[in-house]
């Protein structure tokens, strides 16, 4: 008895020393100690304290952090830091923002390709880019599997921009759990990829023209939510997915009232369980697959909702430029068959 309440003890006491530990400082975290009202420009104070601290999780707590330009993080891991953000902690563009580069540069100076050396696996995590409807939002410029995790991403012309790879261009990068709001301009994109090798899960994207646009091989995306809520003027160039290349797995993603739901270039890539959904007639045609050449890619478990009382003038499962290919639908389900206006995809059935 008295060793089961010595355990019980001995527990409770572990528990509340963890329990107590848990601020930045006690977890080493640095903590940054900037004006946080909004309205001083602390880019270069930022970037100081980032080159300062090599090896160190940066900290920043509630409040708005005012950037009139990028804030880049080394790649190299012995320079390397990670960004935490408390929730409502928001690094915020100023209106007269004018670089071309993204407010977050992750491996944006001393670049490196090292996967092996500590300090190799920095990240960006939580909080609030804002960039005031005029900025690009993140980017990763170099290094190896670096992450973006648990961040809305509001106000921006591009949400996050993974560039060619340092890995011969694989990037390697894993990207889960961001939301993205763009400026709901017709240039507006939510995520470009162009470097290889990359993972991307559990996204939101609302406010933009193209949802993702994939200019590299060997991405896997599952379950991805583009949005079109911008207006009509634009609408018919608009699209959830365009796939410039080949040899990508998507997996429940869902283009959501963009007039082409996903775009091919004539390349394979692997399509499951994806879902497309039009709930209004904006726009002259739907297209749930549209292919620059031949039609080569697998859908598989694809659901359709073309709506009957919304529909437009043309509605199509696929349009392609060229005839023929070795692509395939298996089994396809369509809301309302009444409404498609071609049946080209039918030769493509299995």
């Amino acid at each position: 008895m008295r060793f089961r309440q010595l355990v019980i003890l001995t527990l409770a006491a572990v528990f509340s020393v963890a329990a107590v530990a848990q601020t930045p400082k006690d977890m080493g975290y640095v903590v940054v100690k900037v004006k946080n009202n909004g309205k001083v420009d602390v880019s270069d104070a930022i970037q100081k304290i980032i080159d300062n601290n090599p090896n160190r999780t940066i900290y920043f707590p509630d409040g708005v952090y005012l950037i009139s330009k990028p804030i880049c993080t080394p790649a190299d891991p012995s320079k390397s830091v990670a960004l935490e953000l408390s929730n409502f902690a928001v690094i915020k563009a100023t209106e007269d923002w004018s670089n071309d580069e993204a407010m977050i540069r992750l491996g944006g100076k001393d670049p490196f390709n090292n996967i092996t050396t500590p300090g190799s696996n920095y990240y960006l995590a939580g909080g609030v880019i804002d960039g005031s409807g005029v900025a690009k939002g993140v980017s990763i410029d170099s290094g190896r599997e670096t992450v973006i995790r648990n961040t809305s991403i509001k106000g921006v012309s591009l949400g996050i921009h993974v560039k060619h790879g340092a890995n011969s261009g694989s990037s390697d990068a894993d990207i889960h759990s961001v939301n993205i709001v763009g400026n709901c301009k017709p240039d507006c994109i939510g995520v470009l990829v162009e470097g290889y090798d990359n993972t991307f899960t559990n996204m939101r994207i609302g406010g933009v023209h193209v949802g993702f646009l994939i200019r590299s091989e060997a991405n896997s995306l599952r379950n991805i939510h583009p949005l079109y809520y911008s207006g009509n003027e634009h609408y018919q160039t608009s699209c959830g997915f365009i796939d410039e290349r080949q040899n990508n797995w998507y997996d429940f993603c869902y283009s959501d009232e963009f007039a082409v739901a996903f775009q091919i270039n004539g390349g394979r890539s692997l399509y499951s369980n994806c879902f497309a959904f039009w709930y209004s007639n904006r726009g002259e045609k739907h297209t749930l697959f549209k292919s620059n050449g031949k039609f080569n890619s697998d859908v598989m478990n694809a659901n359709i909702g073309f709506s009957r009382g919304n529909a437009t003038k043309e509605n199509k499962v696929l349009e392609t430029s060229e005839d023929g290919g070795t692509g395939t639908f298996f089994n396809l389900h369509v809301g309302d068959v009444s409404v498609i206006t071609d049946n080209s995809h039918l030769k493509y059935m299995r």
